[in-house]
């Protein structure tokens, strides 16, 4: 019986070790911030050998980096569950990509910053460029949806890109740092509340631009 147990548990690592290391390291990063990362901290926590992460990634550099490449392919998923559960408008959609944006800043903060701020992941990797092109077209088909031109061929499209991703990512960043709580009073508002804010101010930002880019044509 001993023995079946202890195949099982070696079976388990072997055929989702990448997983669990992932899991480990994120728990690592959010726990003990990025400048203590290592390989030996994440087999600890993953309750494997110390070689074993560098099997899979080779070394810290390279896990961080898978790490990222995840967190981009979360984001979009956490996008895309904003916008399911949102109207089906392009204006609604819009706001509920933004609303994903912060919702997973919120829930992931040490990992928002790897993805984002941190020179540690090889942005050179494949994975990593894919998933991250991946974010910013997420970004890109719903300005070519309200807008009804494709952004690289427009400045005025392309502009508006920069400005929905510039009001998302700096309302993700002030608010996961803390700068946000003494004009909006955050942490005191209640997850309605919350998105009200919110869609109100990426709202206001998607209105303006539209108007100035976009016009409606003369009567």
């Amino acid at each position: 019986m001993a023995s079946t147990e202890k195949s099982s548990r070696k079976t388990y690592h072997h055929g989702d070790l990448a997983s669990e290391l992932l899991r480990a390291a994120e728990r690592e990063l959010s726990e003990n911030g990025i400048e203590s990362f290592s390989l030996r901290a994440v087999a600890k926590r993953a309750g494997v050998s110390h070689g074993a992460p560098a099997h899979h990634f080779r070394d810290a550099r390279g896990l961080l980096t898978a790490l990222a490449a995840s967190g981009f392919r979360r984001l979009v998923a956490t996008q895309e569950a904003r916008q399911d559960a949102a109207e089906r408008d392009v204006r609604s959609q819009q706001i509920a990509v933004g609303l994903g944006y912060i919702d997973f800043a919120l829930e992931n903060p040490a990992l928002f910053r790897l993805m984002f701020s941190s020179e540690k992941p090889d942005r050179t990797v494949a994975d990593l460029g894919a998933a991250s092109i991946a974010a910013y077209e997420k970004l890109m088909s719903g300005v070519r949806s309200v807008v009804g031109n494709n952004p690289p061929d427009d400045p005025g499209a392309m502009k508006h890109v920069m400005a929905s991703w510039a009001m998302a990512h700096g309302l993700a960043d002030l608010i996961v740092s803390g700068r946000a709580e003494r004009p909006l009073n955050f942490s005191a508002l209640s997850r309605q509340e919350r998105d009200a804010l919110l869609s109100d101010l990426m709202a206001s930002q998607l209105d303006v631009r539209f108007a100035v880019d976009f016009p409606p044509p003369a009567p």
